[in-house]
């Protein structure tokens, strides 16, 4: 399986930005999917989850304002970013495990920049 990473950029706070991760090798509705995003000088950190059924998750730092979605047809998820604020200022990996049952994730994207200005 291989992700790849898009969508970063430099936005103000308050704007919105979408990241895309498109998945090849194995279809995104076989896998656990996940956004993680590790800030400089900072442990990485899990952001949200997609299950197989489509159940997401969230860490409570972003809930209610960033969406978990996918599109089975491109193979790709999504991760939308609202009312961004500084501390969302990070490089975001998507990643991907084949259950639910795996405690780490198998696969990752090579990451994307968001750098939120204030």
């Amino acid at each position: 399986v291989q992700l790849q990473a898009s969508g970063g950029g430099l936005v103000q706070a308050g704007d919105s930005l979408r990241l895309s991760c498109a998945a090849s090798g194995r279809t995104v509705i076989t896998l656990v999917m996940a956004w993680f995003r590790q800030a400089p000088g900072k442990e990485r950190e899990f952001v949200a989850g997609l299950r197989k059924s489509g159940t997401s998750t969230y860490a409570d730092s972003v809930k209610g304002r960033f969406t978990f979605s996918r599109d089975i047809a491109k193979n790709t998820v999504y991760l939308q970013m609202n009312s961004l604020k500084p501390e969302d200022t990070a490089t975001y990996y998507c990643a991907a495990k084949v259950s639910e049952y795996f405690a780490d994730y198998t696969y990752w994207g090579q990451g994307t920049l968001v750098t939120v200005s204030s």
